[in-house]
């Protein structure tokens, strides 16, 4: 191969122009001939191009998730304080603080064990074999022995294993869903020549690698293999995004820095104050140590990551299975939900829900597949065996149909079926089952002689079919005395098309009359009306003719005066459960976009019927979206609440002007390509069901009913576990701010610390742990849907939260100081009483911290002070450990404790009631001012 011929295909790959080239051109472009490439040359172009697969990113190794487990401000001041503490002689605290280190490690590798498995999925779309002309002859070899200029087979039942530009298309129609988004199978034309700027979704004249032949048969030469493939750039999207940090891991971080950096500065003027008084340089050192111990939360990355655990475990009982541990609050905080149409917010199943006859429209109920239904006239439920003219309508439908309709069991009392073959013709075959038709009876009335296949430029289908020997009347609409032997020719097309083969139409009562110019204009006003709202309708006509010979007719000969008998529609419907969810989620706050790659008529009509458009919002196609610079899509977006006809650029286009706006965005969707911006999203959802591999791999979270009312409920357990979260971090860190300040007051105003490092250690890791935990399976306050998302910039502690730990670290410091200081003064001779009268105050006072800080506005006897049965354990259990701590002799010595009597405890008690008094007084007073404010 010459380099003028490289260089056509690999620009033709990079401009994605094949489809805008008529089928010479681009034979000749790639050099091939109709009958092939020769062994040798395909060889030579396997060598210059490479294997027609996916490459693969490196994946995540074991020491790269450790480092993200590790690089992390707080874990690393623990390492350190570890390290300093082993260098003292000090090893239980140095053991103690590594084992809690250790122990956020391996839940956060556990959990967050995830290999790229995105690109192994998209390696699974392609055909492992493909039919192709070699040598002059077919032959079949190895899909990723596929080169540019390879003339391929294409057959129903196949995947197309490369991109290809057709060559010959008889009735070929390829499933795109997973690709586009479009729910319908597209029907394919080679002759067709399109426009350069033609969307991926319209370009009737390529099939692209990964999709599936629904229909028909097919032959085309491939201009794209491996990562130039349509399937090769999504691959490459996947690949160049970054997965970012969650808000909640920038906070954290953030807090921990802060948290650190405050702790050094108090930790340096405490040693060298003390040093200045003339404390000893190494006490001075290992109490700095010690403050350092206190300030530091060293249960706080394992409380998140057992939390947020926790939280996983809820999520896949409101059926959302979360696949990244971070993530799980993320969808808490959303503000915008991407939604894709078929399949998420559609059951992408069609569905015929009207019939127009004879100046009569009637709706037909039932969704999907489920064959029990009603009709309707003027909303009123009819008898349809009362309509002759709509069972004709519907008998045409199932005669003049290649689909199958099969039990797949029974439920519920009621067999239930599965659609084999295209989906279209499967919804009318559930529409005449709805009438009482089955497939299998009308079929085998009216048995099949011959046939006209459909074609996109005929745009209809003609059979022909046996009346034969009389049958009960209720599979007979054709049936008459007279008429035995003789057949009838069934059409059924574009309304349009089908009327101009019309001379006469059928009226209510099953009789044919002339059809009049009066009546040609009310049959197309009454397609434009049901067009309008985003059905897809097909006109039904026949005629009975004495034997049609089964062979050697033209079809003219067969499309001339039939019966219009009438027109019927169908839609991909929205699911049922969609618009209250839908409803629910603005109510939050949380903004919804659809993003498909249907039409736009059919977007809008989806849109309108779920209540998804807002008023004044509009709908942009993909093709607007290429004329609009970033800065006008992020001024638009704010407007626009449906994006039809978009590719998978356009979606990450949308995701990141919707984030450049602040914005933080769930993107839900099944197929192929919505895996980019899944992946790019601040969280990406996927279906469980519908969805492809891919996209599941991709996705954060995945929804295993497919439920949209589901990604509602993931949204409000996100809110509960952020929630939660800052709950146990403002808890966290009113008790750690406490320990510093009793710790930096008590070595400059007393004798020393009254606390040793070893029972701060005792404090953070047992003492607030357990409660910690338990305020993380707290069910949320009563309106937590009722609020608005959390803007992206609010930090983990708001205002309120400021004001509370302010008054815990008082209220707790100065009880705990009072303790110590008493002891100090009953045993002046023996500050090991005083030193274990503080640590049983602070620790005591803590817990029962634990019981009002389950909420941050409600009072503890409105949410039930034992409603939690985790926080009634965790206080329990806590409390037994101290006791031990105390009254366990051989424990004494390790944590410097002494046993206390009833006269240290009758000097306790009213002390350590005294914080939760001021937490409950503090949310009162909030409580009052929110009221008055609002």
């Amino acid at each position: 191969m010459t380099d003028d011929t490289k260089q056509p295909a690999e620009a033709g790959i990079r401009e994605e122009a094949w489809h805008a080239l008529d089928a010479q051109t681009v034979l000749e472009h790639l050099r091939v001939q109709e009958k092939g490439l020769t062994s040798e040359e395909a060889a030579r172009r396997l060598a210059m191009y490479g294997p027609n697969q996916l490459t693969e990113a490196p994946p995540t190794t074991f020491w790269q998730l450790l480092w993200e487990q590790l690089n992390n401000f707080v874990v690393i001041l623990l390492i350190v304080a570890s390290l300093v503490s082993a260098l003292l002689g000090d090893y239980i605290e140095a053991g103690a603080i590594m084992a809690i280190v250790v122990l956020n490690a391996v839940l956060g590798i556990i959990q967050e064990r995830r290999a790229e498995e995105a690109l192994a999925a998209l390696k699974q779309l392609a055909s492992p074999d493909a039919h192709v002309m070699r040598d002059g002859r077919r032959q079949a070899v190895p899909a990723r022995e596929l080169v540019p200029g390879d003339i391929v087979l294409l057959e129903a039942g196949n995947y197309v294993p490369a991109d290809v530009r057709l060559l010959e298309a008889i009735n070929l129609r390829v499933e795109e869903a997973s690709l586009t988004g479009e729910s319908l199978p597209v029907q394919k034309s080679a002759s067709t020549v399109l426009d350069k700027s033609v969307p991926i979704g319209d370009r009737k004249n390529t099939a692209f690698m990964g999709t599936l032949i629904s229909y028909g048969r097919g032959r085309g030469v491939v201009t794209g293999t491996g990562m130039h493939t349509q399937l090769g750039m999504i691959a490459q999207m996947l690949q160049s995004v970054d997965q970012e940090e969650t808000p909640l891991q920038r906070r954290l971080d953030q807090l921990g820095k802060t948290l650190g950096w405050a702790t050094l500065v108090i930790s340096a003027i405490v040693f060298f104050v003390g040093w200045m008084r003339g404390y000893n340089p190494l006490d001075m050192f290992i109490i700095a140590v010690s403050l350092a111990i206190a300030a530091v939360p060293e249960g706080l990355p394992a409380v998140v990551t057992i939390s947020l655990a926790l939280g996983m475990r809820e999520m896949i009982n409101r059926h959302a299975l979360v696949r990244r541990l971070a993530s799980v609050e993320t969808l808490g905080s959303a503000t915008v939900i991407c939604s894709d149409k078929t399949g998420t917010l559609t059951q992408n199943e069609m569905t015929v829900t009207r019939l127009w006859v004879d100046g009569k429209f009637i709706e037909i109920t039932g969704s999907g597949y489920d064959p029990h239904g009603e009709f309707l006239v003027d909303g009123k439920p009819v008898n349809i065996v009362d309509y002759p003219a709509a069972l004709t309508a519907l008998w045409l439908g199932v005669l003049n149909n290649d689909a199958q309709l099969e039990i797949t069991g029974t439920s519920d009392m009621q067999q239930t079926y599965r659609i084999v073959g295209d989906p279209t013709e499967g919804a009318l075959l559930v529409a005449a089952t709805k009438a009482g038709a089955t497939d299998t009876e009308v079929k085998g009335a009216y048995p099949r002689e011959s046939e006209v296949p459909f074609d996109s430029e005929r745009k209809r289908m003609i059979t022909v079919h046996d009346i034969g020997d009389p049958r009960p009347d209720d599979i007979s609409p054709f049936y008459d005395s007279n008429l035995r032997d003789w057949d009838v020719i069934v059409m059924k097309g574009a309304p349009d098309v089908a009327l101009n083969l019309c001379s006469r139409y059928q009226i209510m009562d099953d009789e044919s009359v002339p059809l009049t110019e009066e009546k040609r204009k009310e049959i197309l006003a009454a397609n434009d009306a049901m067009t309008g709202d985003a059905l897809r309708v097909l006109g039904v006509a026949y005629r009975v003719e004495r034997d049609v010979p089964e062979e050697g007719v033209a079809p003219e000969e067969l499309e001339h005066d039939l019966i219009f008998v009438g027109l019927i529609g169908m839609i991909d419907p929205p699911r049922e459960e969609v618009k209250p969810a839908l409803e629910k989620a603005r109510h939050a706050g949380i903004r919804t976009i659809m993003i498909t790659g249907d039409y736009p008529n059919t977007a809008r009509a989806i849109a309108k019927s779920i209540g998804l458009i807002r008023p004044g919002h509009n709908v942009l196609t993909g093709a607007d979206l290429d004329k609009m610079s970033d800065d006008d899509l992020r001024r638009e977006i704010r407007h626009i609440d449906v994006f039809a006809r978009v590719s998978p650029a356009h979606k990450m286009r949308i995701v990141e002007a919707l984030q450049a706006n602040g914005e933080v965005v769930a993107m839900t969707g099944d197929g192929v390509n919505d895996a980019p911006a899944i992946k790019l999203s601040d969280i990406g959802v996927a279906m469980g069901v519908t969805g492809t591999d891919v996209a599941k791999e991709t996705a954060d979270m995945v929804l295993t009913d497919d439920n949209y009312a589901s990604i509602v409920d993931a949204v409000e357990q996100g809110r509960v576990i952020y929630s939660n979260i800052r709950k146990f971090v403002y808890y966290l860190l009113s008790c750690n701010l406490a320990e510093i300040a009793i710790i930096f007051l008590g070595t400059l105003f007393t004798r020393g610390s009254p606390l040793t490092a070893i029972q701060l250690l005792w404090l953070n890791l047992v003492t607030d742990g357990a409660p910690a935990l338990a305020l993380g399976t707290e069910r949320g306050d009563p309106d937590i849907m009722d609020q608005p998302p959390r803007p992206p910039s609010e930090p983990i502690i708001n205002r309120f939260m400021m004001t509370g730990i302010i008054v815990q670290t008082i209220a707790i410091t100065a009880v705990t100081l009072g303790a110590y200081l008493i002891g100090l003064r009953l045993h002046p001779e023996m500050p090991e009483f005083a030193e274990t009268m503080a640590f049983v105050t602070l620790s005591f006072s803590e817990l029962l911290r634990a019981y009002t800080a389950r909420s941050e506005y409600y009072p503890l006897h409105k949410i039930g002070v034992f409603s939690n049965k985790n926080m009634n354990y965790a206080v329990l259990l806590s409390s037994v450990l101290l006791l031990g701590v105390i009254y366990l002799p051989f424990l004494n010595p390790v944590f410097d404790t002494v046993p206390l009597g009833w006269a240290q405890w009758e000097v306790i008690l009213p002390l350590l009631i005294v914080p939760s008094i001021a937490a409950e007084l503090t949310k009162h007073f909030a409580s009052v001012r929110l009221k008055l404010t609002s």
